[in-house]
C-alpha cells in the first residue's frame, strides 16, 4: 500500500547563476521529511530506472520554457503522485539506490553531517538502550542493532518497529508515528517540533493471535510482557477488577507466561489507543476515545449530553478511508514542520445494506491510517496462508513474502484496495483505501 507522502507547498529560490529554482517540501505521515529540487528527484528516477526499468511510475516531464503558475501546480501534483506510487513497490523501497538517496536528502534538509552519534531507544518498561552508530543510520538499521542487543531472533525483528513517542509530565504517552524503514531516527528527533519526544521500541502488529509466533523467543516474550504491563498502567487495556488482581499477582510472582496468557483475554489487549479526539457520530461534536486492533476500530463516544456509547467498527465492513488536511498551505520557511493541525480521517462503513461516512478529527490521523493499513495487510496475509491456491506478493511484518496461486477479484476488492492521493477544493486528501481501478 502507498505511503502518506505529499508536497503541500513549493517555494521559488534564487540560484547561484542569478536564475530561480523551485524547492519542494516533502512530508511523510504529516511531518517534514525533506526539501528537494526537481533536478534531484529527476536524477534519482534515472538511477531507479537503471535498476528497475520501465516498471516505475511515470516521472513528470521537463519544461524547457518558463513555467506558468498552472504548470508549476501541475508539476507539484505530479511529483506527489510519483512519490506515492514509487514507494508502493516493496522491491524499490528495499533497494540501496532508494534508501541512499533518501538518506542524503534527509540529512541535507536539516544540515546534519554524517558523523558518529548515540541514540537512546526506549523500551516499554521505561529503560533505554544506547545505540552507537551514525547520524545516517536508518530505522531499519537501528532496529537490527536493538534486536541484536536484546537477543531477539532475526526472523522476528519484523514484528517490532521504532516509533516516535511523546511523553507528558502526568505520565501519559502518545504514539505519534511509526518510523518507516528508510527514515533516520536521529533526524526525526531533530525535525520534530513536539516537546518531550523520544524513539521507542514497540511491537508492530495488531492481530493478538500473532503472539504465538513470538513466544518461543525469550527476548520477544520479554518485550510483549513489558508492553502489556505498560498498556495496563496507561489504561490502554481494560481488565476487569478480577483480571486486574490476578494480573498483579502474576506480575509479583514474575510469571510472564501466565501473565501474557491472561492478558490475551483482557479487553483491548494489543490495541493501539489514540489521544482523545472528536467525531461526527452519532451526532457532530462528540468526544471519542479510539482503540485500534484485532480487526476493529473500538470507539468510546461521549455525547454532548454526557452519555457514553461504545461502538465497534469491524474492518471487514470498512469500504474505504481517506485522510484530509483541512487548512491553509504551510509556509515552511517558518517554524511549523508538521501537518498535524486540522486533520480528519473519514471512512465509509457498510452495515445492514446501508453505507455511511464517519469522520474522526484527530492529530493522529496519519498514524490511525497506518494502523488500518496494517490490519488489512495482516488479514490478507492470513487469507493467503489459508488459501494455497492464491499467489500474491504481500508485505509481511516489514518483509515481502510470496504465496503460490492466484487471488480472485473478490479477494482483491476486500483486501488489496488501491490507494491514491488527490487535491480537492484547496484541501489535501489522501485516499488511502479504495476499490477504484480493480
Amino acid at each position: 500500500m502507498k505511503m502518506h507522502f505529499c508536497i503541500p507547498v513549493s517555494q521559488q529560490r534564487p540560484d547561484a547563476l542569478g536564475g530561480r529554482y523551485v524547492l519542494y517540501s516533502v512530508y511523510l505521515d504529516g511531518f517534514l521529511f525533506c526539501k528537494v529540487r526537481y533536478s534531484q528527484l529527476h536524477r534519482w528516477d534515472e538511477q531507479l530506472r537503471r535498476v528497475f526499468g520501465n516498471c516505475l511510475p511515470p516521472f513528470p516531464p521537463k519544461y524547457y520554457l518558463a513555467m506558468t503558475t498552472a504548470m508549476a501546480e501541475e508539476r507539484r501534483d505530479q511529483l506527489e503522485r510519483y512519490l506515492q506510487n514509487v514507494t508502493a513497490d516493496p522491491r524499490v523501497t528495499r533497494s540501496d539506490v532508494f534508501s541512499e538517496f533518501l538518506t542524503l536528502v534527509q540529512l541535507h534538509t536539516l544540515n546534519i553531517t554524517i558523523q558518529n552519534a548515540e541514540l537512546a531507544v526506549f523500551l516499554p518498561d521505561g529503560r533505554s538502550i544506547k545505540v552507537e552508530g551514525l547520524t545516517s543510520d536508518t530505522a531499519e538499521r537501528v532496529l537490527e542493532v536493538m534486536a541484536h542487543k536484546l537477543g531477539l531472533q532475526p526472523e522476528l525483528v519484523g514484528y517490532f518497529g521504532l516509533f516516535l513517542i511523546r511523553c507528558f509530565p502526568e505520565g501519559k504517552l502518545s504514539v505519534v508515528k511509526k518510523l518507516a524503514d528508510f527514515e533516520l531516527p536521529y533526524t526525526s528527533l531533530q525535525s520534530s517540533e513536539m516537546e518531550n519526544c523520544k524513539i521507542g521500541l514497540r511491537k508492530w502488529y495488531l492481530d493478538p493471535a500473532l503472539d504465538t509466533m513470538l513466544m518461543d523467543c525469550r527476548a520477544a516474550g520479554d518485550l510483549l510482557y513489558m508492553q502489556a504491563v505498560q498498556d495496563i498502567e496507561k489504561e490502554w487495556m481494560k481488565p476487569t477488577q478480577a483480571q486486574r488482581e490476578e494480573l498483579k499477582a502474576l506480575q509479583k510472582k514474575e510469571n510472564q507466561t501466565k501473565f501474557l496468557e491472561l492478558s490475551q483475554e483482557v479487553r483491548h489487549y494489543g490495541y493501539v489507543q489514540l489521544d482523545p479526539c472528536t467525531c461526527n457520530h452519532p451526532e457532530p461534536g462528540c468526544g471519542a476515545q479510539l482503540s485500534i486492533g484485532n480487526n476493529e476500530i473500538s470507539c468510546c463516544i461521549t455525547l454532548p449530553n454526557g452519555q457514553i456509547q461504545d461502538i465497534a467498527f469491524q474492518m471487514s465492513r470498512v469500504k474505504c478511508w481517506q485522510v484530509t488536511f483541512l487548512g491553509t498551505l504551510l509556509d515552511t520557511d517558518g517554524p511549523q514542520r508538521t501537518l498535524n493541525q486540522n486533520l480528519e480521517l473519514r471512512f465509509q462503513y457498510s452495515e445492514d445494506s446501508c453505507q455511511q461516512w464517519f469522520v474522526i478529527y484527530t492529530k493522529q490521523a496519519f498514524f490511525l491510517s497506518s494502523c488500518l493499513k496494517k490490519m488489512i495487510s495482516e488479514r490478507m496475509t492470513k487469507l493467503t496462508e489459508q488459501s494455497p491456491e492464491m499467489q500474491i506478493e504481500v508485505p509481511e511484518q516489514g518483509r515481502s513474502k510470496k504465496h503460490p496461486g492466484k487471488p480472485s477479484q473478490k479477494d482483491y476488492f476486500n483486501f488489496l484496495r488501491k490507494g491514491k492521493m488527490k487535491r480537492s477544493e484547496g484541501d489535501y486528501v489522501w485516499d488511502t483505501l479504495t476499490e477504484e481501478g480493480l
